[in-house]
């Protein structure tokens, strides 16, 4: 498709605006299950992303969602503890490389210049994840030895951490929530780490809103700020959070805010709503999706504040605050 070319050239919300509607287009040609979902509500051809109508993420479930003309390089599936789970076929992974290059070191940094450290067990327990796919793939840009999957070695990170530091490298260290929590109960000091929380605690701790787990690890792990990772097993670009809960979207993914009651409507800015993602780099599957998030609009991003049930999110812990 000719706009893979234009994704990461996208300099506003016009050139968004533009792309996302030529998206659209082509999705409705080449995605059947998006296609008979906008047929049946017998929707006309939109002119601005919010006329344009999102699947709901529980096709994922149910449906494989890929271009006609194209054919899965991997599939990944959600980490969900129960029932069924949700399959992405991805066509294309070197987009999806691009796509979470670009947004990590957009929001992140560079890893060439870092160590990254991952506390991610359930997700290596599990397989066919995409987080662990993409986490890796950073790993490997570090080309440092220092750097990898931590299972439960808490003076094995610890070291690591030190040696890091001692190179003069950034730290960054992604951690499945109950992980992390675990690790905060020790009360150590990685106050010169960035912290990147990705959510689930997966039946193993008592469930807590956003604000009690990163309270928490603040004070255990002795860090000013605690990021989270907002990504999902059905896109191929992420948000970040690197402070404050504030979630920024990018020229390639923006979240719109859906009424809840109203689907087709939506909110003004700092009212809760369900959170409708567009995800450019989605192409070859469907770009387009309202999730079961719940969050809202404000000045400079966008915040996450719970769901409507227990859907599968790779991404950050979401309960209702």
């Amino acid at each position: 498709m000719n706009s893979i070319n234009k994704i990461f050239s996208i300099a506003s919300d016009e050139d968004f605006e533009k792309v996302a509607l030529e998206v659209y287009a082509y999705q409705i040609e080449h995605c059947k299950v998006y296609r008979d979902f906008v047929h049946q509500l017998n929707w006309k051809t939109p002119t601005s992303i919010k006329e344009i109508p999102f699947l709901p993420i529980e096709f994922f479930k149910t449906h494989s969602i890929i271009s006609k003309e194209k054919e899965s390089q991997q599939v990944f599936k959600s980490s969900g503890t129960g029932g069924i789970k949700s399959s992405h076929l991805v066509a294309d992974l070197k987009l999806y490389e691009a796509s979470f290059d670009y947004h990590y070191q957009n929001q992140i940094g560079n890893p060439k210049e870092q160590v990254i450290l991952a506390l991610l067990p359930n997700y290596l327990e599990q397989g066919e994840s995409s987080l662990v796919y993409m986490v890796n793939h950073l790993i490997e840009q570090t080309d440092n030895s220092l750097s990898g999957f931590i299972l439960g070695e808490e003076d094995a990170l610890l070291d690591s951490y030190q040696k890091a530091l001692k190179e003069d490298k950034q730290v960054v260290i992604f951690g499945v929530s109950y992980a992390l929590l675990d690790l905060a109960e020790k009360k150590v000091d990685l106050s010169r780490a960035t912290i990147i929380e990705t959510g689930g605690m997966k039946g193993r701790r008592k469930e807590m809103t956003k604000n009690e787990m990163h309270a928490v690890l603040k004070a255990g792990l002795n860090c000013p700020n605690i990021s989270s990772e907002y990504g999902m097993t059905e896109l191929l670009s992420q948000a970040y959070s690197k402070e404050n809960g504030l979630f920024k979207d990018s020229s390639i993914l923006k979240v719109l805010i859906r009424e809840t009651n109203d689907p087709f409507s939506y909110c003004l800015n700092g009212k809760t709503g369900g959170i409708n993602v567009i995800d450019l780099a989605n192409i070859y599957s469907c770009s387009f999706i309202a999730t079961q998030d719940l969050g809202k609009r404000v000045t400079g991003g966008f915040e996450i504040l719970g769901r409507f049930d227990n859907s599968d999110v790779r991404g950050c812990n979401l309960l209702i605050g």
